[in-house]
């Protein structure tokens, strides 16, 4: 039996909240001290771990105790789900990232995007620094970018899109020709010399930003011509596929 305070020190949960989720019925103590202090069995902290699971995925505290008070409630199968939740939930996260670090590789401060509207992403740059600041790609970044100018900035993104223009002059061929291939290398080499590492998984879920409508999309094809942002997508995939 482990007393609140232990419980408490254990799970990283405030004795407050145990207390909140006695009075609601949604963890009750086994039992009590002499004194009067909640005291937990290992079926108590069983509980408790899939009540801090639930609440990782944000699930509301009503929703959790008529899950857990279930007859049909199958911990096993819970276990399960949870897992799955979590994956899922990492998988966005990381296309998150995909995502910022796609914004900054594309020069949020120094692109000269009309359909961009520069305090918007500036400010999303700044909230993605917050969110993946300790990331190793965002670490990396920030590492070679220390020591440009913004003219060493705006240079080096100019040369990048310089590749998606490339990709609009082939963009009718197929997109798992050795041309194609060859680029879908270059983008990747190019990001890893001047950004950070850009694994095939980085990489994957970029071409999937480029193809997904919205800014990226338009400005890539403004570069390329229509359908460059879906071909230079199609033949990432393919790369990544052939890289597996």
């Amino acid at each position: 039996m482990m007393t609140v305070h232990e419980v408490s020190k254990l799970a990283g949960v405030s004795i407050r909240t145990l207390q909140y989720y006695d009075k609601i019925g949604l963890l009750h103590p086994t039992g009590y001290t002499d004194a009067g202090y909640r005291l937990y069995d290992d079926t108590d902290l069983e509980r408790l771990q899939h009540i801090l699971l639930f609440r990782k995925l944000e699930f509301p505290l009503k929703d959790i105790k008529a899950i857990l008070n279930s007859p049909d409630f199958d911990r096993s199968k819970a276990i399960e789900q949870q897992i799955e939740l979590l994956r899922l939930k990492k998988e966005h996260i990381e296309n998150l990232m995909n995502f910022a670090l796609g914004i900054k590789m594309l020069g949020v401060k120094h692109m000269d995007f009309k359909a961009f509207d520069r305090s918007k992403l500036d400010e999303y740059a700044k909230q993605a620094k917050e969110l993946y600041g300790n990331m190793p790609e965002y670490k990396e970044m920030e590492e070679k970018q220390k020591n440009r100018t913004e003219e060493d900035e705006k240079i080096l993104a100019d040369r990048f899109m310089l590749l998606f223009k490339e990709a609009g002059e082939m963009k009718d061929m197929n997109p798992a020709s050795p041309e194609a291939q060859n680029l879908v290398k270059r983008i990747q080499d190019y990001i890893t010399e001047n950004m950070y590492t850009c694994s095939n998984k980085i990489l994957r879920g970029l071409g999937k930003m480029y193809s997904g409508g919205g800014d990226f999309t338009k400005n890539i094809d403004e570069y390329g011509g229509e359908g460059t942002a879906i071909f230079v997508d199609n033949a990432i995939q393919i790369y990544c596929d052939n890289e597996q």
